[in-house]
């Protein structure tokens, strides 16, 4: 265990040192076009669309948070489906009802390996859209070759990438050939969570009354909560 943490840490570490002012700089970007009536919608896979809910509804989190589910990508589908799918060039047109973007949204696509057609056609679809699109993904996989009929990764066809230094094969621990104990969903949720408490903090200088969740779990006022749904209920399910 310990060392699954000392390795995590110096992850942590090294996305604190790396990332920061681009993750400061996207925080801005994305109080610009919140107060402008935006949302962020957030778009992953398998895995990393449990990042996308992980982020939305949350106790102290950011309300305008929609994640974008399509059943067959998402692991409820099954593991082996929802790989197939991700993988699939017509996934995306398949399902673009599933995707609704206005003027000042943004869009943070979420892939590990940033190769796959899926993430690729959401952020492409979200870019013909005018929106600004953010993608989270490791760039040490840029090694890998992209399986898009384009030629392109996720990272050439987004506005702004935050690396999160995830090793290829995704396991921070080796024993003999075999590689284990996987981070990406760690590391994602940190830099999430760390982008949308800048995003609170910057809003909170400059407004009274900033859109975040309390939990429903303590004994406050739930009129609240009430009142932030009410807020964005056009643009985000929330039943």
């Amino acid at each position: 265990m310990r060392a699954y943490f000392h390795e995590l840490q110096k992850l942590l570490d090294i996305v604190l040192e790396q990332e920061n002012a681009l993750i400061a700089e996207a925080a801005q970007q994305i109080v610009l076009r919140l107060q402008r009536g935006g949302i962020v919608q957030l778009f992953g896979c398998g895995h990393s669309h449990l990042l996308a809910q992980d982020a939305f509804y949350r106790a102290g989190g950011l309300v305008p948070v929609r994640p974008i589910t399509i059943e067959p990508l998402t692991l409820y589908a099954g593991a082996l489906t929802s790989s197939k799918n991700e993988k699939d060039p017509t996934i995306i047109a398949r399902h673009k009802d599933h995707f609704h973007f206005h003027a000042y949204d943004v869009c943070i696509v979420i892939s590990t390996s940033g190769r796959n057609y899926a993430p690729i056609d959401a952020a492409l679809l979200a870019k013909q859209s005018g929106v600004l699109v953010m993608s989270m993904q490791s760039l040490a996989y840029r090694q890998q070759p992209t399986r898009h009929h384009s030629g392109k990764r996720l990272e050439d066809v987004v506005d702004v990438v935050i690396d999160t230094h995830i090793p290829v094969g995704d396991g921070l621990l080796h024993l003999q050939q075999m590689q284990y104990a996987p981070a990406s969903t760690v590391i994602g949720s940190a830099i999430l969570q760390a982008l949308f408490s800048q995003v609170i903090e910057i809003m909170a200088d400059c407004q009274s009354i900033v859109p975040v969740f309390e939990s429903n779990n303590v004994e406050s006022n739930l009129h609240h909560n009430d009142v932030m749904i009410a807020n964005y209920q056009s643009r985000i399910n929330f039943e």
